[in-house]
This record gives C-alpha cells, sequence and structure tokens, in this order.
C-alpha cells in the first residue's frame, strides 16, 4: 500500500471526527497531530502498529500506541488499510475522548457487501455481528441492522443466474434543481434539444437491446430514473416509454418469468399529468416514486421545490387510482431549518397515506450542489441540523416506519452524510424494489442507457465487476453516444463472450 493510499485512509478518520488544520491566524485545539504507522510484522500475519503524538498548546506532550493484527486468511493490502484506519480511530477516540461513531470505519457506499461475504462464507448472524464490531468497530445497533439487512437480501438475490440482467434508463432533465441536488441533470431545454436528445435515445436503447437479444439475457428488472422523468413534455414521456418497453420488457415465456419490475421516478407533483399516469399503466409499470422529502411546505420552499404538500396528497392518490402496485416515497433527514418535530410531523402526514415503500436518505453535502456552494461562500444561513439532531430526528424518521408496518431491506451510506447516519428503503412485505437490492449488492449485470447511465457487468467466470459511463454532460452524450455505444458493447461481450 503506497504512502497516499495511508494519507487518504487517515485523513479520513480525521474528517469522521470533524478533525481540521487549521489556516493561519485561526484559533486551535492544540499545536500538533502526528500518526504514524509501520508494518510490525508480516509472519504469521500483517501487524500494524500506529503511534499517536498530541502536542498540546502549552508544550505538552502525549503519546499512545496500539498494534493491530490481520485475520487469518486476511489480504495483506485489506488487512494494512483496515488496520491503519482501525488503529488510528481507535487512539483518537481515546486521547482525544471521542464519542464512538455510528458506524465505526465503516466508510464504503455499500458496507452489506462486506455481510454478504461473510455470510457467503457460512457465518451465523451472531458471529457477523461481533466480527463488525471487532474488525471496524460498527456500534451495536448499526451492525444488527446491516446483517439483519442482508439477511433479508439473500432470497431476493437468489432469484438471478448469469444471464439475468436489469436495465437502468437515464432521463437528465428536470424542471428546476433543488437546493441539495448534485446530480448530473439539466433544466428541461427546449423541443429542439429534446428532439435531438429522443433520436441519440433511441439508438442507444436499439444497441443495448441488442446486446441483450445476442446474449440471451432475461431482463428482471427495469428502472427508469434521471433527473425526473416525467419531467418530460407528454408526447416525449410517451415516446421514451414506448421505446422502454419495446426495446426491454420482457413478457413470461414457457413457465419462464418475464420483467417482474417496472419503475419510473414520477419524483414531484409538477411534473404529472394524469395522461403520463395512464401511460405508465398502459406501460405496465409496476412501481412508481413519489418524493415529498417533507411535508413542511416552508422547507419546500426553502429548497427549491415548486409545489405544496397538498400537491403530493394529490399527486399520490392519483397515482393509486391508476392501479399501479406500489408506489415508494422518499424522505429526507436533515434538511435546512428542520427538526425532531418537523420529522414527526412529515412522518404522521406519509403514514395516513401508507405507502408501500419509504426511502429515508440522510442529507449529504455533495460537491456540485447550491446547497454546498452556498455554504461554502456564505451565500446562505447555515441553519442545517448538528450530527446529534440530525441522528434523533432520524430516530423519530424510524419510530414512523415501523408504525406503518415497513421492514428495512436495503442500505446504502455516502459520504458527508448528516449525523454520519445512512440511507435506508423500507417495505411492506411483497413490495420491495428488486431493482434497489440488486444495484446496492452488486451481483447482477445493469445495463444502463440514457443520459449519465452507468453499465455494471458482473463477469460470471471470475465474479468481478467492471463498469462503463455515459457522459453526465447532455452535449457530449448528443454528439459522441456512437463512442459510449461501443465501450458498452465490448464489455458485455468481454466478458460474456463475443457475438459473431
Amino acid at each position: 500500500m503506497t504512502d497516499e493510499v495511508i494519507t487518504k485512509v487517515t485523513r479520513e478518520v480525521l474528517s469522521l471526527f470533524g478533525i481540521a488544520v487549521a489556516e493561519r491566524g485561526e484559533s486551535v485545539d492544540f499545536a500538533e497531530l502526528s500518526v504514524a504507522h509501520e508494518i510490525a510484522a508480516r509472519e504469521p500475519r500483517v501487524a500494524i502498529k500506529t503511534t499517536v503524538t498530541l502536542k498540546h498548546l502549552d508544550g505538552t506532550e502525549q503519546r499512545s500506541e496500539t498494534t493491530g493484527y490481520a485475520r487469518d486468511g486476511e489480504a495483506d493490502r485489506a488487512a494494512i488499510h483496515r488496520l491503519v484506519k482501525l488503529n488510528f480511530y481507535r487512539l483518537a477516540r481515546e486521547m482525544l475522548s471521542l464519542p464512538p461513531a455510528p458506524w465505526g470505519i465503516l466508510h464504503g457506499v455499500r458496507p452489506s457487501k462486506i455481510v454478504h461475504r461473510y455470510i457467503d462464507d457460512g457465518m451465523n448472524r451472531e458471529d457477523i455481528i461481533s466480527r463488525l464490531a471487532d474488525d471496524y468497530d460498527v456500534g451495536c445497533e448499526k451492525a444488527e441492522l446491516l446483517t439483519d439487512i442482508a439477511f433479508y437480501e439473500r432470497p431476493f438475490l437468489s432469484e438471478t443466474d448469469e444471464r439475468t440482467v436489469s436495465v437502468y434508463v437515464g432521463i437528465p432533465f428536470c424542471l428546476t434543481r433543488c437546493l441539495y441536488c448534485s446530480f448530473p441533470s439539466v433544466i428541461l431545454p427546449s423541443d429542439d434539444v429534446l428532439d435531438e436528445f429522443m433520436r441519440t435515445f433511441e439508438m442507444d436503447m436499439r444497441t443495448a437491446a441488442q446486446s441483450i437479444r445476442e446474449h440471451g439475457f432475461k431482463v428482471q428488472s427495469i428502472y427508469v430514473g434521471g433527473g425526473t422523468p416525467t419531467s418530460l413534455p407528454e408526447r416525449y414521456f410517451a415516446r421514451m416509454m414506448d421505446l422502454v418497453t419495446e426495446s426491454f420488457y420482457q413478457t413470461s415465456l414457457g413457465g419462464k418469468k418475464g420483467t417482474v419490475e417496472f419503475t419510473v421516478e414520477a419524483g414531484r407533483p409538477d411534473s404529472i399529468t394524469k395522461e403520463k399516469l395512464r401511460t405508465m399503466a398502459a406501460h405496465r409499470v409496476t412501481r412508481v416514486s413519489v418524493n415529498p422529502q417533507t411535508m413542511r411546505d416552508s422547507t419546500l420552499r426553502r429548497i427549491g421545490r415548486a409545489h405544496t404538500a397538498a400537491d403530493i396528497v394529490k399527486m399520490y392518490h392519483e397515482v393509486r387510482e391508476t392501479g399501479i402496485p406500489s408506489i415508494n416515497m422518499d424522505l429526507i433527514i436533515g434538511l435546512p431549518g428542520e427538526d425532531e418535530r418537523d420529522v414527526a410531523y412529515t412522518m404522521s402526514e406519509i403514514k395516513k397515506l401508507a405507502p408501500d415503500d419509504v426511502t429515508l436518505h440522510a442529507l449529504a453535502l455533495k460537491r456540485g450542489s447550491d446547497l454546498k456552494t452556498n455554504l461554502m461562500l456564505g451565500a446562505m444561513e447555515n441553519n442545517l441540523p448538528d450530527d446529534d439532531t440530525a441522528r434523533r430526528m432520524y430516530s423519530v424518521a424510524m419510530d414512523g416506519i415501523h408504525d406503518m408496518g415497513l421492514t428495512p431491506y436495503y442500505l446504502y451510506r455516502q459520504g458527508y452524510q448528516s449525523g454520519q447516519l445512512e440511507n435506508i428503503g423500507c417495505a411492506k412485505r411483497g413490495h420491495e424494489s428488486m431493482y434497489n437490492i440488486q444495484i446496492m449488492e452488486e451481483r447482477q449485470t445493469i445495463i444502463g442507457v440514457g443520459g449519465a447511465a452507468t453499465t455494471k457487468v458482473v463477469n460470471p467466470a471470475t465474479g468481478r465487476l467492471k463498469a462503463t459511463f455515459n457522459p453526465k454532460d447532455l452535449k457530449t452524450y448528443l454528439e459522441k453516444i456512437s463512442l459510449y455505444i461501443d465501450k458498452r458493447k465490448n464489455l458485455i461481450d468481454e466478458s460474456y463472450g463475443f457475438v459473431k
């Protein structure tokens, strides 16, 4: 492992605890904090010795050290990465009297992948929870949650084989840009640009469909996301749905299941019409996302939403009237100006609607969002809840989830999330999103088409995942789609065998 990687891992711990190097002239709490890592042993297994030295402002010095040991069979590189981080995390907590982080040193987007590896190795629930605490210092509550979700997912993951895939369709347009958004979407352009997009999009779709036919893939689920797909005007939306269905939707044949799930993100009421809802129902959509984020009108205005909570309620009932089987609702914990009372109010309003699936997102301050930019520039008041408040808000939301009879079924994390929390999907039995599970656990090939879409191919021989990305920039997508189509085709052919 390079010094650069060790430095990166060490900085992750500093960021986790909010420890920063002061600029010249700023007040400081300590004169110096130094961290040294060395390999203490390699045989019979790797051991890492970490020494932390803390120089106080009065000139006194405090030093502490610890040595961590790799697990039997743990790869050297993985062990060094983990132990460098774990040692420093534990010493920092001890020397600075810091509270534990809920997720310990787990930093990645998909922590459940670790648990699935443990399950594959035959470990039981109790042993996995203990391993998460010992190796990553994950708190008991999070370790139990993560482990239970992974076991819950196992039957869904078993409903696939090497020729079963899912399809992601990216529609990179929105009517307005939300304050917290960092997605690579653009405000809905003119009809001329939309016409060009549809021509390019059709080429993208047709060639992806050809790869699916050539390799004999079964399409398990289709997910139309964005952006906000329903921001498309009605005639473009109808054409898009025609193309998606013609290209990817598979009916059952010869007793075998066809496409079992078809999701469209409808997102927000100002993008929905009854004609679009009828179009979705006619195309056999099984799941629609209606995403209020909050039911406080004042917050909706603050984050740039051009609708009210009453509009969300109206839209929800209109979707129900179509007969589409499942409705998902996304909520964000930690929005500017909100606290536990706002979350309690939102959950009480959502409970009245009884959605089939609710995803709780902890607000992430993402680079590229107006929120992050405005805070950095001092262009807006920082009225975000602190970490302790965010955790209390999350607890209130989870109480609401349990009151609605929903069960957590998938989980992922992002950097810079309020309260060092997580995003968690919770559903009624029978309404879990297969696509959400598959995209998180990365055990199934996902073919991406459209703006900013990602194709992730799992090699059936090795189990290794490789990805290729459509451009985030709309202009590049429109001008150079052939290049990205070839990259996707070559990746699929390389993994599954070239087709003559």
